[in-house]
């Protein structure tokens, strides 16, 4: 894992009118690095992630992403949100496209790659998540799992410096929770940087390099995963903790 940060937020704020859900962010992902954020609902887990590729825009500080600052001036929208993949709870698939025609769109239309380089480089990404073997498949014939590893593979496709997945498994039945962390960890292990915030416990505990706790629009408390679920310092992070396992 490289010690240089891919991503780096410096006092990032939102506020939605008075409702201020972001109190001064700061945070750095190095290359190669997973961190995952949990905390309770509305702590500000989801705006953060969104503010990384500028879905919502930020209401002070800085995000650098790669080196370069993405909330200044003259920024190439578009450019960024080739080098930063996002995986939301829902799919967002075509439906009218197969797998790999929704894995293939952005490089035929923002890239310009040819037909069959594309279909090259999108079957490569659904080989990936295990699922080269559905590619002439659409969404509507495909479990909630296999949808959510085509969207990981659309994501991944462009080679993106950093992931970022916004609860991925919410929406999913439990039985093909499994199968999305499984894809999740190889990418971990093949060295992609990503910023995850979910509820699943047990994989943050295990595949994380570092755990963020986030509650009232701020990090209350980050380690590696043995000491925040093993010996957390803050008593909100505790009593969240003790209570999710209540009802695990």
């Amino acid at each position: 894992m490289s010690s240089s940060p891919i991503l780096e937020l410096v006092g990032l704020r939102k506020a939605y009118g008075p409702l201020e859900v972001l109190r001064g962010i700061d945070l750095a992902v190095r290359a190669g690095e997973m961190v995952c954020v949990v905390g309770p609902s509305g702590s500000g887990k989801s705006s953060m992630l969104r503010c990384c590729n500028r879905l919502e825009e930020p209401t002070g500080g800085r995000i650098v992403v790669d080196g370069t600052e993405i909330t200044g001036g003259g920024v190439d929208i578009n450019a960024l949100r080739q080098k930063i993949g996002m995986v939301f709870q829902q799919f967002n698939l075509y439906p009218h496209l197969s797998a790999l025609g929704n894995v293939t769109l952005a490089l035929r239309k923002v890239r310009g790659k040819s037909a069959a380089e594309a279909d090259a480089l999108g079957l490569a990404a659904l080989k990936r998540v295990g699922l080269a073997d559905k590619a002439k498949i659409y969404p509507g014939q495909l479990s909630g799992g296999q949808q959510q590893r085509v969207a990981i593979a659309r994501a991944i496709v462009l080679q993106p410096k950093l992931m970022l997945f916004d609860e991925p498994t919410s929406a999913l039945d439990p039985e093909t929770v499994g199968e999305v962390l499984k894809v999740m960890r190889e990418l971990r292990e093949s060295g992609m940087t990503m910023l995850v915030v979910t509820h699943e416990m047990g994989f943050a505990r295990e595949a994380a390099d570092r755990v963020i706790f986030m509650d009232g629009g701020a990090i209350v408390e980050q380690g590696p995963p043995h000491e925040i679920f093993g010996a957390p310092k803050h008593e909100r992070t505790r009593a969240f903790l003790t209570r999710y396992t209540s009802w695990a």
